[in-house]
């Protein structure tokens, strides 16, 4: 989902950050912030003063999302889902979770505490308003709280909308995962709504730029399909997890497993392995031992005229946990290191010693012919 995150600050224990694509939104609402809406309300300030009130109050909505997306983190480890943290990025923000909620009532509790958070500060901050709005204090502070309180109230709308992945379709999946208690369907039904709203979101976007409002009707184009795609992938993780749901390493590793010599050249290598098998790792195995792997990563930072005399011996690393799982984990676990490593295999170690290579494309050659097969059961679980 994301590009080139920076960590700003940790929070209760979750690291917050920002993506690169969230100074797009910061400098695009403080502009419009500064030309459009506190000129409409406050009129006959100074356009520096106007200013002022566009940063401040872009930096009051980025405290807004982060406060929004705390509240979910909070409840989530309060349920004990882990959380990698949260991400401002283009779009807005997120609390990564790792995997998907245990329960219904984790998954209810944890969306409705968005929405309940920015009600809250809404309500402070109109409160706050209605008593400073006539006490002659600096226009630029009222403005801003202003600003605040009704973006607070509008985030909590949006967000409540029973459309999967926003809030509102968190809570909509979690009552009907409640009622049927099949996490799978009720993925593929508010994934249904959130996509049909995102269509809508496109429909108006379109409609809009038609009419002449091109910066309004392209940012709706685009957040309709985010959360359209959004929806869709959301849904696609889910029933890969029932898929694969209680499958072992075992069943799909490669037993056949290509190895090298720690004493070949890096030459012999890429003409003879890497070019040869197309794998981006291979396990270096000398005498029957295992003594560690080496990676196309590796050998990109040998420059090519040393590739002759550098032997394997001289790159290869320890075969660390990202790129070794054991032959009893869950399938699950491989595809999660996988991504991680930017490797599409991984080697298969039981007490140490080499015993297979599982293949992404193993995986997904499976997943493939189940879908082929049995599509609805695995829809419907």
């Amino acid at each position: 989902m994301f590009g080139k995150s920076v960590t700003l600050f940790k929070l209760f224990g979750f690291r917050v950050r920002v993506d690169i694509s969230w100074l797009i939104i910061v400098i695009l609402i403080s502009w419009t912030l500064a030309q459009n809406l506190f000129p409409h309300y406050y009129e006959n300030l100074s356009s520096g003063t106007y200013v002022i009130m566009g940063i401040l109050g872009s930096l009051g909505l980025f405290l807004s999302i982060i406060l929004h997306e705390m509240s979910h983190s909070l409840v989530a480890r309060r349920f004990g889902l882990p959380i990698k943290g949260i991400t401002l990025f283009i779009f807005g923000g997120v609390a990564e979770m790792k995997d998907e909620p245990e329960n219904a009532k984790s998954e209810f509790f944890m969306a409705i505490a968005g929405p309940l958070a920015s009600i809250i500060i809404g309500i402070f901050l109109l409160g706050m308003y209605l008593l400073i709005s006539d006490s002659g204090m600096s226009k630029i502070f009222i403005g801003v709280v202003h600003y605040l309180w009704m973006i607070n109230f509008i985030l909590a709308g949006f967000n409540l909308i029973p459309a999967f992945p926003l809030d509102g379709g968190r809570v909509l999946r979690s009552v009907l995962w409640a009622w049927k208690g099949k996490l799978g369907w009720a993925t593929r039904i508010a994934s249904a709504f959130g996509s049909g709203f995102g269509f809508v979101l496109i429909f108006l976007g379109i409609l809009s730029f038609l009419r002449g409002n091109l910066i309004g009707g392209l940012w709706w184009f685009l957040i309709g399909l985010f959360i359209r795609n959004a929806s869709k992938l959301s849904y696609r993780r889910v029933l890969v997890r029932n898929l694969l749901q209680g499958e072992k390493i075992r069943n799909f590793m490669t037993k056949d497993v290509v190895t090298v010599n720690s004493s070949i050249s890096v030459q012999e290598l890429v003409d003879n392995y890497i070019y040869k098998h197309h794998f981006k790792l291979f396990p270096v195995v000398d005498k029957g031992e295992l003594k560690g792997c080496v990676t196309t990563k590796e050998v990109k930072k040998i420059p090519r005229e040393q590739w002759p005399e550098t032997t394997v011996a001289r790159i290869l690393e320890s075969c660390s946990k990202p790129t070794t799982i054991h032959p009893d984990q869950d399938t699950m676990d491989a595809l999660s290191l996988i991504r991680k490593s930017d490797n599409s295999r991984l080697m298969v170690l039981d007490k140490g010693r080499l015993v297979g290579i599982i293949a992404l494309k193993d995986i997904m050659k499976h997943i493939s012919e189940k879908l082929e097969l049995e599509k609805e059961k695995y829809e419907n679980m």
